[in-house]
């Protein structure tokens, strides 16, 4: 991760880059000012679109990149049109979507035998949920101390769906994904699209 981009979102961008190795496609749902497409290609994916609803995000992902990179303003639900990728990103994004169509949609983006990565936030729905968020104070305190946090400027939005809620879509939606609750209030779901 580039110096001075730390945030509880980017924390997690080796995630990503940790499966892309094996993609020759990537897209970045939700790309912001196109820090994780720059990460993509930077690591070897040759051929990495962002799409972001928001104009002057998209802007300035365009002003921070080589031609090789290509941005689309848009609704993901509408864009990318009828185009599939080897790795499919989703950071700090479902939330913003309908849990259960953009999580399909998500799905259908994905090339068969290509991989989704989707770090996301939910709300507390359950008292282990509590335990956990509060738990994660003190570690989020001493890291954003000591590393500084980005703010990235894109919009913000507050989870409506619970940390259980968004497990039990993953399960019907993307059967075999794989869970994971994380420090600094996030999930990850891995899943790979059968071959």
């Amino acid at each position: 991760m580039s110096d001075g981009h730390w945030n509880h979102n980017t924390h997690y961008h080796r995630l990503a880059l940790r499966v892309a190795g094996s993609a020759s496609s990537a897209l970045d749902v939700g790309c912001g000012e196109g820090l994780l497409t720059r990460e993509l290609h930077a690591s070897g994916v040759a051929r990495v679109t962002g799409v972001d609803l928001d104009p002057d995000q998209v802007a300035r992902a365009r002003s921070q990149a080589d031609d090789s990179l290509r941005y689309l303003v848009g609704d993901v639900l509408e864009v990318p049109r009828d185009e599939q990728f080897d790795l499919v990103t989703c950071f700090a994004t479902l939330h913003h979507l309908d849990l259960d169509v953009g999580l399909r949609r998500l799905r259908s983006l994905v090339a068969p035998g290509g991989r989704l990565v989707v770090v996301g936030l939910a709300r507390v729905g359950s008292p282990t949920d509590a335990a956990l968020s509060l738990a994660a104070v003190p570690a989020a305190m001493v890291a954003d101390r000591a590393r500084g946090v980005w703010e990235h400027g894109a919009p913000v939005r507050d989870p409506e769906h619970s940390y259980g809620q968004v497990r039990a879509a993953a399960r019907s939606i993307l059967p075999g994904a794989r869970w994971r609750r994380h420090l600094y209030w996030r999930y990850s779901l891995v899943w790979q699209s059968p071959a």
